[in-house]
């Protein structure tokens, strides 16, 4: 681990790139390529430049306030008036943790059974799941520095072997650059452009993680330089290494064989080209990204957790911390995040976190723009980040709507539901 007061600018792309590669490209390759086929590459790379004005708004208030508490925060300090205001960024944003946990536990599951005769039984997927939630749960109960170094461990292994995938898929790609092309003309004149920007924001989840580095503010060199270093270059780094991925998976797996097998559609797709190697590979870095997030993600949301039940946002109890472990706050995570997994399958999970983390960072972007003098932040900039994450989330809701209207209206619900929970908090802060 580098020195506590020592983080310099590439221990921070580190954090962030190690925050982003949860195992997104694992999940969302499949179910893009089902939905645009050889544009999914482009759609991926277009979440990213959602992600990139997102970032924006992260980047300046990041600068102006220092504040290692980031999203919560932010807004907190934005409007230090409005009870209602921090209650709801800080139980949108723990949700939005909530439901990224049981995404990549979700795919952990699908990959780690994939080989098996059970690979596509739902309940044995949702049992492992859970099984490997609650592992890292313990971990994160039992040590900080044991759970720091398998961290570090998983990080610099699963980068190690994204690397290798993405080389082999090209390596092995029997789809020439014409046929490819004539194929990617193809669809995007039979592809409507709202279902190129529908994937696109369904995808933005898989981009999630970047602010991370602003929780480090206090253990930074120089952060007016290093934070907007740190994420702008982690972002561009993470589109690219996902548009690598998804341009030689289409290259080197037949576009049938990834729709069909969208949960796990990189691994039975390299073992079809590369035999038992390939497809233990890709389930290795699998498994590595998806655990190494599930750990990281438990470290941080629940201390964010804590210091927002510290304000009074959240039940009292989580602010119970045993030798500076908030170990009720890292249960009441596991458990929640294990409901949802019980609750709905992988598309499902994904499409709420996507909906979360766009409506948070759209927040941010409102938060940004009220103080965009003191954040010498510029206007159009700002403008753009709220139209493109408001489009985003209308048209995942859109989509929901239209193609799966009892799944939109779950997330609807559970919607409502955080909103009447923050607005009870808020009233219950504002009398103390």
């Amino acid at each position: 681990m580098p020195n506590k007061k020592n983080l310099g600018f590439k221990e921070l792309v580190a954090i962030a790139v190690g925050g982003m590669v949860g195992g997104g490209i694992f999940t969302i390759l499949g179910i893009s390529v089902s939905m645009v086929g050889f544009l999914a590459p482009f759609a991926i790379l277009l979440g990213g430049v959602i992600a990139f004005f997102a970032a924006y708004s992260y980047v300046k208030l990041g600068v102006y306030y220092k504040d290692e508490g980031a999203t919560y925060a932010f807004f907190k300090r934005t409007y230090p008036h409005s009870h209602m205001a921090a209650s709801l960024i800080g139980w949108y944003t723990i949700f939005g943790y909530i439901s990224t946990l049981a995404l990549y536990a979700y795919t952990f599951s699908s990959y780690g059974i994939s080989g098996f005769e059970f690979a596509n039984n739902e309940w044995v997927r949702k049992a492992v799941a859970i099984g490997i939630l609650w592992i890292f749960a313990g971990i994160n109960l039992w040590s900080v520095k044991g759970m720091g170094k398998l961290e570090d461990i998983m990080v610099y292994a699963k980068l190690f072997i994204l690397l290798l995938i993405s080389l082999a898929l090209i390596y092995y790609g029997e789809t020439d650059l014409k046929t490819f092309s004539q194929t990617l003309t193809q669809d995007f004149a039979q592809t409507p452009m709202m279902s190129i920007l529908i994937v696109a924001s369904i995808t933005f989840v898989a981009y999630e993680g970047f602010q991370l580095v602003i929780n480090a503010v206090n253990e930074m060199e120089n952060p007016d330089k290093n934070i907007p270093r740190a994420i702008y270059t982690a972002v561009a780094l993470v589109a690219l290494i996902y548009f690598v991925i998804a341009m030689g998976s289409l290259l080197a797996i037949p576009v049938e064989d990834l729709i069909k097998n969208k949960e796990y559609a990189l691994a039975s797709g390299a073992a079809e080209i590369m035999g038992d190697l390939g497809q233990n590979l890709v389930i290795i870095g699998a498994i590595l990204a998806t655990s190494s997030a599930i750990s990281g993600t438990i470290f941080g949301s629940s201390r964010q957790m804590a210091r927002i039940a510290d304000d009074g946002y959240l039940p009292q109890v989580l602010t119970k911390r045993h030798m500076h472990i908030p170990t009720t706050a890292i249960l009441s995570m596991a458990g929640t995040a294990t409901l949802l997994i019980l609750a709905g399958g992988l598309q499902l999970i994904l499409e709420f976190g996507s909906i979360t983390f766009l409506l948070v960072s759209l927040l941010m972007a409102i938060a940004n723009f009220k103080i965009r003098k003191q954040t010498n932040s510029s206007t159009l900039f700002t403008l753009i980040a709220i139209g493109g994450l408001s489009v985003g989330s209308i048209l995942i809701l859109g989509y929901e709507y239209q193609t799966k209207p009892e799944q939109m209206m779950f997330i609807v619900i559970l919607y409502v539901l955080l909103a009447i929970g923050a607005w009870g908090y808020a009233r219950l802060a504002s009398k103390l």
